[in-house]
């Protein structure tokens, strides 16, 4: 067990937890009565952590920065995913920077949390949603993370079919096909209540109109173990990218707000026409890695 671990099992009392979107309040304001640290307090902190195993020190770290982790968070809502689930995988990321960060970064924790935070709430976007499976198309992963801030951009907040203008719009934009948009925008739509009357003159309602088209028992059953056998062939593969190409994946294709290759570049200190081909030659290992482990699993 790590250190950074232990913290939470050693004092789980003094960290709380958001259970639920009706608990999502009480924990937000929970964590505000924790205080921001000092510059001179966190380099003591961390040091206590790093060089003399300190959990409580390490504990400090995380409980003043949680309110960072629920900002990021909270700005990943619109994936309609339980933000109870989003912030517990934001205080793990959190937890992970703290664990790796020491005095020889030259930056506050909070700067380099953010990248730990991020990649961690994106991991878990990619488990959760079986239509984003990486390694089949670059435009899914474009309109996952940009078509609803489009459509708001056009004013189309809550629109399920979007107007053909609209689509050649956000088609153009993001440089993929009308056909991808138009899909796209139904698995965004969110569920819909079939309770609802037909009409106000009849008191029937629309899941009494429905056909039963189930599946049967195996066919579910198999369609799980699909998907749960694509996650775990994601992460793999995933895993098999040395950190930088990783970050550069992430950053540049994962992020709810994409990094240009300037800001990768300043990060690693190489060149933005660098960065640009150790991207491509990550996005094609990743597509390579991921194509050779499902024909080993068919």
């Amino acid at each position: 067990m790590t250190q950074c671990s232990e913290l939470v099992v050693r004092n789980p009392s003094n960290l709380p937890v958001v259970l639920d979107e009706n608990s999502l309040f009480s924990y937000l304001e929970k964590i505000k009565k924790f205080p921001v640290l000092s510059e001179e307090e966190e380099t003591k902190l961390v040091r206590d952590f790093s060089e003399h195993g300190d959990v409580m020190a390490a504990q400090q770290l995380v409980t003043s920065h949680l309110r960072l982790a629920a900002k990021i968070a909270l700005s990943y809502r619109r994936y309609g995913l339980p933000m109870a689930d989003i912030i517990s995988e934001a205080n793990i990321g959190l937890m992970q920077a703290v664990k790796k960060f020491d005095l020889s970064k030259k930056v506050r924790l909070s700067t380099y949390a953010v990248w730990w935070i991020r990649a961690a709430i994106n991991d878990f976007i990619l488990r959760s949603w079986s239509l984003v499976k990486i390694g089949t198309r670059a435009a899914q992963k474009k309109l996952f993370y940009n078509l609803n801030r489009l459509k708001a951009k056009l004013g189309l907040y809550d629109s399920k079919d979007l107007p053909p203008e609209a689509v050649h719009s956000i088609a153009r934009e993001l440089v993929v096909d009308e056909d991808d948009v138009k899909e796209m925008n139904c698995r965004l739509g969110g569920d819909k209540s079939l309770n609802v009357a037909v009409s106000d003159e009849d008191d029937s309602e629309k899941i009494d109109l429905l056909v039963d088209g189930r599946q049967n028992i195996e066919e579910n059953l198999a369609r799980k173990q699909e998907r749960v056998q694509r996650a775990n062939i994601l992460r793999q593969c995933l895993a098999k990218l040395d950190p930088r190409e990783q970050e550069i994946i992430r950053g540049r294709l994962l992020s709810e707000t994409p990094l240009t290759l300037e800001e990768l570049g300043a990060k690693f200190g190489i060149s933005r026409e660098r960065v640009r081909q150790v991207e491509k030659k990550a996005f094609d290992k990743l597509s390579g890695l991921v194509k050779l482990a499902l024909q080993n699993n068919l």
